[in-house]
């Protein structure tokens, strides 16, 4: 067993830790390891963790609508005894003390916060549940983020390991997670989990032991490969468990306790009762309908098509930092249980251009990119991610900035919703747009200021396809003049056009490249004239 766990650590190369261990004794919790890096553990300083306030929703098993998802990894065979709790060396001496003072911290000093866990794992660890199950895991896996985080989604440490289960920002897009500005799955239960458990089967398959696989996890498999190599005797008969004790006194002080805190969250969280804690009443599994949206669309948007409060949507979706998804994918978006359905419906007939609710700011004498990311109480990294083009060392007066906010316009801004942007009057045209060849698509000339956020926006389609339309790289900047193709699907020249809710002269003028004034007098009216929904409207 030593050779084979000495050979597998040969071949784990430098991954980067995710800081994250689990242990279960009965059915316990977990937190992140360490003696002064877990909330509520000695040396920890402030307040405890706030406690999630999430909407109070029908009940049922918090696992996605729709097929079932296929592994990345098939599932382990493991005994129906859980082989971490029963491991052949769960009685030494010295793991037992180590327990022992956990449990004693966490049953007195730390009781505030162990209570708190034990509200947030009864939300949550019915999605971890499914995903043990699905895998064929040890069931006390469960009990890991109790020690990562206190089951606290939105957690962060003191270096930066984020969400339920504490991974950092580079293992978390090793794992396929996205971390920006706009979005941190690290802070999504459901798929940071997925994440999680895809690094600890990775560690297992390593180390052939869940105990090294545990300390691997926290310390990083690079660490644990070289002790191995290093220290690990040439010994066919100790097991990896056995060998994870061995060479303990050998890992940082932060490891060496983690498995010893993974048993002690373990016992408590698995009988609360026995150590003086209460059983959470009335809190919800987290239960959702999941539905994909094509493009960015704001929470305000997603919750009116749902029918339910932005609030819900907030609370399910954690990982969408700045209130809406983001642009140029099709990102899932969970809703409420039993929404799913009316939300297609209504979302269908929401104008692409009226799902995100973002500002255009008209820069003035003196201002710079950062002036106005604090005005609007946005980043600068999103302002300049939604102007692709803009050079924040030459910002020119005049110049038009999509600022992607969710809510209203700040009082006295020169700010217009994007939505109504020109709309109404002749400088609504784009001016510029010409029908080619084909009649599903036509060439747009770049102006001054223009992103390919803004022209997506405007013709209703995806930044993802204006760039493979036109093979730019996602790194491309737009400069005036350039001609882009707006491709199929979209008619530089329809023959109508039915009118849907939000709709405006300038706005349908906008969408099709004509002008204002030239779209009213093609159906015999004036720019004056009030359209109503389901009109018909003849495009010149």
């Amino acid at each position: 067993m030593i050779k084979r766990a000495k050979s597998m650590a040969l071949r784990c190369g430098p991954m980067r830790g995710v800081g994250m261990i689990s242990i279960l004794l009965i059915a316990a919790g977990c937190s992140r390891v360490g003696f002064d890096s877990g909330p509520g553990g000695p040396g920890a300083e402030g307040p405890p963790q706030p406690i999630v306030q999430s909407p109070v929703i029908a009940e049922r098993v918090g696992a996605p609508v729709g097929p079932t998802r296929i592994l990345d990894h098939p599932p382990l065979a493991v005994d129906e005894v859980d082989p971490i709790l029963n491991s052949v060396v769960r009685d030494d001496p010295l793991l037992t003390e180590r327990v022992d003072y956990w449990i004693q911290f966490w049953t007195t000093r730390g009781a505030g916060h162990f209570g708190r866990y034990i509200e947030r794992m009864a939300r949550y660890h019915g999605v971890v549940d499914r995903e043990l199950e699905d895998r064929g895991l040890p069931s006390s896996l469960r009990f890991l983020p109790v020690v990562e985080s206190g089951y606290h989604h939105g957690a962060v440490s003191r270096v930066g390991a984020t969400g339920m289960w504490q991974i950092m920002t580079p293992t978390a897009r090793d794992l396929g997670l996205s971390v920006s500005s706009l979005v941190d799955d690290r802070r999504d239960p459901l798929l940071s989990t997925r994440a999680a458990l895809d690094y600890l089967q990775q560690l297992y398959r390593t180390f052939d032991s869940w105990f090294l696989a545990l300390a691997a996890y926290n310390a990083g498999p690079g660490r644990v490969g070289n002790i191995l190599r290093q220290h690990a005797p040439d010994d066919d008969t100790l097991s990896g468990d056995e060998l994870y004790l061995l060479l303990r006194a050998r890992f940082p002080a932060e490891t060496r306790e983690f498995v010893p805190r993974f048993f002690a969250a373990a016992a408590i969280a698995g009988d609360p009762e026995r150590y003086g804690f209460e059983l959470p009443v009335g809190i919800a599994q987290m239960a959702f309908d999941e539905v994909l949206v094509p493009d960015a669309t704001s929470f305000d948007v997603l919750a009116r098509a749902a029918g339910v409060d932005e609030a819900e949507i907030r609370a399910l979706n954690p990982h969408f930092l700045r209130g809406f998804t983001p642009a140029g994918e099709a990102r899932a978006v969970r809703l409420p249980p039993g929404r799913g359905a009316d939300f297609e419906v209504n979302y269908a007939m929401i104008p692409p251009e009226e799902r995100i609710s973002f500002l255009e700011h008209v820069v003035a004498s003196g201002e710079t990119l950062t002036h106005i990311a604090r005005r609007y109480s946005v980043s600068v990294n999103d302002l300049s991610a939604a102007n692709g083009s803009v050079d924040p060392r030459r910002l020119q007066v005049g110049r038009r900035l999509v600022v992607p906010v969710a809510g209203a316009r700040p009082t006295g801004a020169t700010a217009m919703a994007a939505v109504t942007a020109g709309a109404d009057d002749d400088s609504a045209e784009s001016g510029n747009a010409t029908s080619s060849a084909s009649e599903s698509s036509f060439r747009h000339e770049v102006r001054s200021g223009e992103s390919l956020w803004i022209l997506a926006r405007r013709y209703g389609v995806s930044i993802a396809d204006l760039r493979r339309w036109n093979d730019l790289s996602a790194n491309a900047v737009l400069q005036p003049g350039m001609r882009l193709i707006v491709g199929v699907g979209v008619s530089g020249n329809p023959r109508s056009y039915v009118v849907r809710p939000g709709d405006t002269w300038g706005g349908i003028a906008q969408r099709f490249g004509v002008r204002t004034t030239e779209l009213a007098d093609a159906n015999g009216r004036t720019t004056r004239d009030v359209i109503r929904v389901g009109e018909e409207i003849q495009i010149p």
